[in-house]
């Protein structure tokens, strides 16, 4: 068995190999990578994705890829679609093959039948010889100089190399769309990635209690409804509207802020909310989305969001909250 050192060794060789391959796969993109982006926009079907054996495992990731990010697309087996599934193929969509060597037998029997169909061909291929590269109406080269596999076998560096080549269609449809964030969320609805993307900050204040006290509480009167509130911090109103915010790390920068303050307090002196409140907190709407209080939370250097309605208080939402819905 080998030393785990040299197996170490043999992963960073791997990952070395396969992405000088991607440098060199840069380098062999030409006009008819941008051909094809424009093909597809002006297409008014679908990107029906083929392919054989670990060429077909990245077709499925390559179409999944321009489902979640506006264009249209599905997979045909290249070895069903010879014995039936040919018929998914509708008038006006662009198909796409992928294989490495260009002449697997079901991409050779498949090629001619989609161009006698009418349909363009997108060749993903790493042998412009092949029957493949020639048949197609675009190509756009995948090819590597090895496999990262010692027998040069396995396809490892080509099916990097075809993914990659699947995201660079994808990134650049979904900037020729200016394809949103939005957008994307429509696809998205679950997990927690749709939180990310549909989760409002009022949906988690809805959860929290809204402590709040009078500017003219006195301090006792502000530990106890920032205890009963459990959010580390209680919000300051006066007539109702948004004064001001005590944190719990504001308590302790006033006692920290001298012996005299410290004495006093601990004398019995009662400090109003007002001698304690950092005024007038920055807010956000509670239609807002929650990943975006994230970058609120950042750029504030704080770790409370108070929601208003204008300068009336609608909700309160504590940075753990964002964590536990696993927005941040």
């Amino acid at each position: 068995m080998a030393e785990s050192k040299d197996i170490l060794q043999i992963g960073i060789e791997t990952i070395l190999l396969e992405s000088k391959s991607l440098n060199k796969l840069s380098t062999l993109l030409d006009v008819n990578f941008s051909n094809v982006v424009h093909e597809i926009l002006s297409s008014k079907g679908r990107v029906v994705v083929t392919g054989i054996g670990k060429s077909a495992i990245i077709g499925q990731k390559i179409a999944a890829t321009f489902n979640s990010t506006g264009t249209p697309a599905l997979f045909m087996h290249a070895a069903d679609a010879i014995h039936g599934d040919l018929g998914m193929i509708q008038e006006q969509d662009i198909v796409i093959g992928i294989s490495k060597s260009g002449n697997s037998p079901e991409i050779v029997a498949l090629a001619p039948l989609i161009s006698n169909g009418g349909n363009k061909l997108v060749g993903i291929t790493g042998n412009l010889d092949s029957f493949l590269a020639k048949n197609s109406d675009f190509v756009l080269d995948t090819t590597v100089e090895t496999e990262a596999c010692p027998n040069n076998l396995a396809p490892t560096t080509s099916t990097i190399a075809q993914m990659a080549m699947g995201d660079a269609l994808a990134v650049a449809l979904i900037k020729c769309r200016n394809f949103k964030s939005e957008d994307f969320a429509k696809y998205h609805p679950g997990g927690a990635l749709g939180k990310k993307l549909y989760l409002t900050l009022g949906e988690i204040a809805n959860n929290n209690p809204l402590p709040i006290v009078d500017i003219e509480d006195n301090l006792p009167n502000c530990i106890l409804a920032m205890t009963e509130g459990r959010m580390g911090a209680v919000l300051v109103l006066d007539s109702s509207k948004i004064a001001g915010i005590i944190t719990d790390g504001d308590l302790r920068r006033m006692l920290n802020r001298g012996s005299d303050m410290a004495s006093n307090v601990l004398r019995g002196k009662h400090f109003k909310a007002k001698e304690i409140m950092t005024p007038k907190p920055k807010t956000m709407f509670a239609d807002d989305l929650a990943i975006n209080g994230v970058s609120f939370l950042k750029e504030n250097k704080i770790n409370h969001i108070v929601l208003s309605d204008g300068d009336k208080p609608t909700g309160m939402v504590h940075i753990q909250d964002l964590i536990r819905e696993g927005v941040l």
